[in-house]
């Protein structure tokens, strides 16, 4: 005899928070010209950062030292080499951002939240840590408020967390851009004419085509991966 196979379905309301998410996400397919670029990290240097300090650094600080900070970091920098990145349409107008506000994607059990890291340029490693630790826990208990997740220039999605080996975000308006980060997964890369073992990392811009030129972004994602690669030139500002 055959398999009797029973399909159940239900239906069920859409909830406030998915309800917003989704009009802004498709508000953003409607607005922007959207196009992203790639490009690779190397991860070696900022994992050995990470290793060689992370003791250290929660008995001083009290927080955990992740890849997090450093992406923001860089990511500041970035912005700081490329201020269209980080401006916004107006009408007609171009408004040229003078504060750096960092929004961090965080996938809860009810949705997706995006809380804003202020003044993000103003902050060392350990503060921003601080701060996302903070804002973590309030996402994920439901305590996060408007004000926490209003604003923003600059967005910075984790896929990698879940095991995302690529994607195209979708920019989070009204912001111009966004920088999703991926796993991390070891692979052969020719380092000083060597066929070596690297921790990489894929990282993709997507950014608004009306106000952001190929070139801006790729020099935004360059510097992304130059800072990652190599933190010692925030030391140096380099």
């Amino acid at each position: 005899m055959g398999t009797l196979l029973i399909v159940f379905s239900f239906q069920v309301p859409m909830g406030r928070l998915r309800k917003r998410v989704a009009a802004r996400l498709k508000d953003s397919q409607n607005t922007f010209a959207m196009l992203t670029t790639f490009n690779e990290v190397d991860m070696t240097n900022l994992m050995k950062l990470r290793s060689d300090y992370k003791d250290a650094f929660v008995e001083k600080h009290g927080v955990k030292l992740g890849f997090m900070s450093g992406f923001i970091k860089a990511a500041v920098s970035g912005l700081q080499n490329q201020p269209i990145v980080n401006a916004v349409i107006d009408g007609e107008d171009i408004i040229y951002r003078d504060y750096i506000d960092i929004s961090v994607a965080v996938g809860t059990a009810k949705g997706l939240v995006v809380p804003v890291i202020r003044d993000a340029d103003k902050m060392n490693f350990a503060e921003i840590e601080k701060e996302i630790n903070t804002l973590a826990k309030k996402a994920n208990n439901g305590t996060l408020s408007i004000d926490e997740m209003a604003g923003g220039s600059f967005t910075i999605s984790n896929g990698g967390v879940y095991g995302s080996l690529l994607s195209t975000p979708i920019i989070n308006p009204p912001q111009s851009a966004i920088l999703g980060m991926h796993s991390i997964v070891s692979r052969p890369i020719v380092v000083n004419g060597q066929v070596l073992p690297r921790p990489m990392m894929y990282v993709a811009l997507t950014y608004d085509h009306r106000l952001i030129d190929g070139r801006e972004a790729v020099f935004f994602l360059r510097r992304i991966k130059d800072v990652v690669e190599d933190p010692r030139r925030l030391l140096l500002d380099l």
